[in-house]
């Protein structure tokens, strides 16, 4: 035998035994909720394996993940959407209602997607991914354009006020000059027919700053998140597992 495959009898060897000593010892129940929690610490250790590198054991939770996943998005498709909307609504519609022809074009549309399994009728499918990427396009391209560029704009044209009525000074003030000269510097960086020279190169490295922090503030936030995730699964492994108690 190799020594990987040395390595992972005795890992799961070891799991196995940690696994018998806490119902044992009543750590965990001996029922349904017990052998929950097992699987679930198992995935999770399984997963996480992957930082040290590739193995079966992550494979093995992937493709679980992945297969649970498209099932129950498969399942939750047909019930939610293909048998009321198309189904029933096509042939069993409410009582004195007749059947909804207006389902008829985007099943023809959906149908064609599936040309997609057969070479040399795939070009067929173009037809719905043109109509769907149109649709979606005109659908969320507006709402871009109002949300992120018009709000945006709105924002950096709008009065500044240094005081409120009451004569108070109003803070928010700064943060609506430091946006207008983020956005003008941002705006000259990327501003290439001319050479950036003289004052226009100061202004775009000042351009180039506000950008690091936007990226950098963005990309913490996501981190903040995954992070987050980490510390929920540690808690998970080290008190509905193991039961160690964290003070």
């Amino acid at each position: 035998m190799r020594g990987s495959t040395i390595a992972a009898l005795c890992i799961v060897a070891l799991f196995a035994v940690v696994n018998i000593y806490l119902v044992a010892a009543g750590v965990l129940p001996a029922d349904s909720q017990g052998l929950g929690i097992i699987i679930a610490a198992g995935l999770t250790l399984a997963i996480y394996s992957f930082l040290y590198k590739d193995n079966p054991f992550y494979r093995f939770a992937e493709h679980l993940y992945v297969g649970i996943g498209m099932g129950y998005i498969i399942i939750r498709s047909y019930y939610d959407v293909i048998k009321p909307k198309v189904i029933d609504a096509l042939f069993s519609p409410p009582v004195g209602e007749s059947p909804s022809l207006l389902v008829i074009p985007p099943l023809f549309f959906g149908i064609l997607l599936f040309s997609r399994f057969f070479p040399r009728q795939a070009w067929i499918s173009r037809w719905s991914f043109a109509f769907f990427v149109g649709m979606g396009s005109g659908l969320a391209i507006p709402r871009t354009v109002k949300s992120l560029i018009m709000r945006q704009v709105e924002a950096t044209i709008r009065p500044v006020q240094f005081f409120s009525p009451i004569g108070d000074f109003n803070w928010m003030a700064l943060a609506t000059i430091i946006a207008i000269i983020g956005v003008f510097c941002v705006l000259v960086y990327f501003f290439f027919s001319i050479e950036h020279r003289g004052p226009l190169r100061n202004i775009s490295k000042v351009g180039v700053w506000f950008l690091m922090i936007a990226f950098g503030a963005a990309f913490g936030y996501t981190v903040m998140g995954r992070i987050s995730l980490l510390i929920e699964r540690v808690q998970f492994l080290l008190t509905d597992w193991l039961h160690i108690t964290m003070r």
